[in-house]
């Protein structure tokens, strides 16, 4: 959905002279300093990862007017590659995307460069100072914390990125001019419009959200893969509401740029019905497709998770000691990152800041995903309450997808079995949900019996895992096992069991019909994005039926096998 590759290291005659980002198949974007020095036909673009991909020679086709100030306006410049390149391009953000959260705080931003010493890129964490543009021009940046990575020559034209989208809200064009001090300039994305149009028609409007624009770049990226024959016209006629405005004359050139009209050209208080049509129509094609034989059906697959596993254990030291140990995964590998018995009155910050550690670990703008795994007895743990940083107080399962799983499915017979479950989810359109309703007299084995049958999908239950009633039906879902299950830790009281057989006005019964309704379109391996997006709803409206959700989602192709060359423990409950 949201991919690091469009990250670009600029070159002139061998020597690394700047970062830039792919804005389309052909256009970089970098700063007009970063180029403006340099023999003629000297300029080369990498892409550091892309490894596979090869130096491609660039001459610049347009520039913002710089005239070789420090201080000038107009220090932009657009670079045409030799040729098209397969990689998405850079997702940008709406304007205004890196003032401050729906909470009013400041927004984690995040700059990938290539300062002296670091020619593989390194990372850096920045926010904004003020909403004000300075000479109409720039927002001055500062670091995220004190301390952190001092903006050098080497990040001039590096995108400026949303941590929590991965999306580009900016370009870095300036450094302090102190030394010793974190803090620099951007250039936002209006004023790079204002400098170069072309890039206009790239800049969605704030009235779609995140999730939905997520969603949207996800799905044209797998028909891209999957080298999916579709007329976007014809695409988007399908899609576009009767006051929409029509397609343009000379077409799409691309799903691409089909997918940007959507965004970019359609407002109002109807534009996400039409996005979301869009997309309905576009996944439905995607997965015609990938029902034939081929590549296709890969590239349908689950998305390609970056996670990060929060592992907590009962330490064996009383029950005010916990064992945590945190794992960063990518590339295939494996990464430990931290590991320790901690009193329970540490324990949230010690995971806060072991999490974000392990995004050092990530690719820069990859899916992330937080994993908690967690003894049966702890499964309902609020950790998507939790917050998710020292000076942030928004919940961790509002700004990242985020799951449990249960530790005792570690064993390799539940491995085995929950793979091959979820090579069959990979062809599902929809998270079917079988349904365990309060105050259910189904014995437990019948319940086996339907879990196993091919179409079970997601199971939901009306009470949380710790009422008497419920926790052998529980114990016999995870155990089937079902690749998902999911409840309310506010559903239908346990003590009101015994009187409540799911009728109206059970809050249990009334969660699941909001689930059935909410996740019955949603394939399976992007539930924990929909679950985000719906914390994130109920974080803004009080009383919403989804405040206390709990996923557990098991996939365990997402994590690497314990057994091979990654080093990963044993005992690690997910993998």
């Amino acid at each position: 959905m949201r991919s690091a590759e469009w990250h670009a290291r600029i070159e002139s005659a061998g020597r690394v002279v700047g970062a830039g980002f792919l804005v389309t198949p052909r256009k970089v974007l970098t700063c007009a300093h970063v180029v403006s020095e340099g023999p003629p036909g000297a300029l080369t673009v990498t892409f550091p990862e892309r490894p596979d991909c090869a130096a491609v020679p660039a001459r610049v086709v347009a520039d913002g007017g710089w005239r070789g100030g420090v201080t000038d306006p107009g220090d932009l410049a657009v670079l045409e590659l030799d040729h098209d390149l397969p990689i998405a391009p850079a997702a940008l953000a709406p304007v205004d995307a890196a003032h401050t959260d729906r909470h009013d705080r400041p927004r984690k931003l995040l700059v990938y460069g290539f300062p002296v010493g670091f020619d593989e890129g390194t990372l850096a964490e920045y926010r904004i100072t003020a909403t004000q543009l300075l000479n109409r021009e720039w927002i001055q940046l500062e670091a995220w914390q004190p301390g952190g990575r001092t903006l050098a020559p080497g990040f001039s034209g590096a995108a400026v990125t949303l941590v929590d989208t991965g999306e580009v809200v900016g370009m870095v064009t300036a450094a302090a001019g102190d030394p010793g001090v974190a803090d620099g300039r951007m250039m936002p994305t209006e004023v790079m419009a204002r400098h170069w149009p072309g890039l206009e028609g790239l800049v969605p409007t704030s009235d779609h959200r995140s999730a939905d624009r997520a969603r949207l770049r996800g799905l044209v990226e797998r028909a891209v893969r999957a080298g999916l024959d579709c007329d976007p016209v014809r695409l988007y006629g399908a899609a576009a509401a009767p006051l929409d405005p029509p397609a343009p004359e000379e077409g799409f050139d691309s799903l691409w740029s089909a997918a940007l009209f959507v965004l970019c050209e359609i407002d109002g208080a109807d534009a996400a019905a039409t996005v979301a049509r869009f997309a309905d129509r576009l996944e439905e094609l995607v997965r015609a497709a990938a029902e034939g034989p081929g590549p296709v059906e890969e590239a349908a697959g689950a998305p390609d998770w970056s996670p990060i596993l929060v592992d907590l254990q009962h330490s064996g030291a009383g029950d005010e000691q916990v064992r945590v140990e945190v794992s960063a995964y990518s590339g295939g590998r494996r990464h430990p990152v931290g590991s320790d018995t901690v009193p329970r009155s540490r324990l949230r910050a010690y995971v806060q800041d072991r999490i974000e550690a392990a995004f050092r670990y990530l690719t820069p703008g990859s899916d992330e995903l937080i994993a908690f795994a967690l003894p049966r007895d702890w499964i309902d743990l609020p950790v998507d309450r939790w917050a998710s940083a020292p000076d942030d107080d928004t919940p961790l399962g509002s700004v990242y997808p985020l799951v449990v799983t249960d530790q005792a499915r570690r064993r390799a017979g539940a491995r085995h079995q929950l793979t091959r479950a979820w090579r069959q989810l990979d062809a599902v359109p929809g998270a079917r949900i079988l349904r365990v309703e309060c105050g259910s007299a189904e014995e437990p084995p019948r319940l086996r019996m339907r879990l196993r049958r091919a179409e079970a999908c997601l199971a939901g239950f009306a009470t949380a895992p710790a009422a008497p009633r419920t926790r052998p039906h529980f114990d016999t879902t995870l155990t089937a096992p079902a690749p998902l299950v999911v409840w309310s830790r506010g559903g239908c009281a346990a003590g009101a069991e015994e009187a409540c057989a799911g009728g109206d006005g059970c809050a249990g019964k009334s969660f699941l019909d909001e689930l059935d309704a909410c996740v019955s379109g949603v394939p399976p391996a992007e539930l924990p994005r929909a679950v985000l997006a719906l914390r994130e709803e109920a974080d803004a409206e009080e009383g919403h039926w989804a405040r206390d959700i709990q996923l557990l989602w098991d996939d365990p192709r997402v994590f690497t096998d314990p057994h091979g060359r990654d080093g990963a423990l044993p005992r690690s409950p997910v993998t």
